[in-house]
C-alpha cells in the first residue's frame, strides 16, 4: 500500500444499513456525522434498498445504501470515524450479522489492498453481497482508473440473493452539509 500523505485526496465507498427504530433516519445522520468531519466530503449517495437479512435470519429487513466520499484520511482513521458514528447511533455488536441501529463498511477506498486485524480494503465480501453491490452499482463511475466499475458489473452478472434487494426510495445527501455536494 502506498502512503498517503495529508495533503492527497482519495474517493472510498462506504456502505450504510439499518434495521432497527428508524432506519432511514440513522443512515442520514449517520451520513451526515461522516459529513460534518472536516476531512470528508460527501460526493454521492446510492437509492436506498430494502434487503431481506443475511446470515442470522430472525430479525426485520434493512433498509441498505452506498455513499461515495472523498477524505485526505488514512483508511485507518475513516474507518475509525465511521465506527465513533455507529457508536454515536447506539450501535452494539451482539449477534453476528443480527439486527442494528446502522452498520456501515468501509468498501473500497482508491483501489487500495490491505488486510490488517484492524481492516482489510478492498471490504473481503463486497463481491458477493447484492445488498451491497446493487446500490454500488448506482454511484460507481465508469471508466474509475482502478477498474472498480468492471468489477461490480462483473460481480453483479455472479451474485445470489438480487430478488431479496427491493428498491425502497430514492437517495439523497443529508442537506444542509456545506462542504458536501449532491
Amino acid at each position: 500500500m502506498m502512503a498517503q500523505t495529508p495533503s492527497e485526496s482519495s474517493e472510498a465507498y462506504i456502505a450504510l444499513g439499518a434495521n432497527l427504530g428508524d432506519p432511514e433516519a440513522q443512515m442520514m445522520r449517520a451520513a451526515a456525522l461522516l459529513g460534518e468531519h472536516p476531512q470528508i466530503t460527501l460526493l454521492r449517495s446510492s437509492n436506498l434498498y430494502e434487503t431481506d437479512p443475511v446470515g442470522y435470519l430472525d430479525q426485520p429487513n434493512f433498509i441498505n445504501m452506498v455513499l461515495a466520499v472523498k477524505t485526505t484520511l488514512t483508511p485507518e482513521a475513516l474507518l475509525t470515524v465511521m465506527q465513533e458514528a455507529e457508536l454515536a447511533l447506539g450501535r452494539e455488536r451482539n449477534i453476528r450479522f443480527g439486527p442494528r441501529t446502522v452498520d456501515l463498511d468501509l468498501l473500497w477506498m482508491e483501489g487500495r489492498t490491505m488486510d490488517t486485524p484492524f481492516l482489510t480494503l478492498p471490504h473481503p465480501r463486497m463481491f458477493e453481497r447484492a445488498f451491497v453491490l446493487v446500490p454500488l452499482s448506482d454511484i460507481v463511475s465508469e471508466g474509475e482508473a482502478s477498474g472498480l466499475y468492471e468489477r461490480v458489473r462483473a460481480a453483479l452478472d455472479l451474485v445470489d440473493g438480487k430478488d431479496g434487494v427491493r428498491f425502497w426510495k430514492t437517495g439523497s445527501l443529508p442537506s444542509g452539509l456545506g462542504h458536501s455536494e449532491n
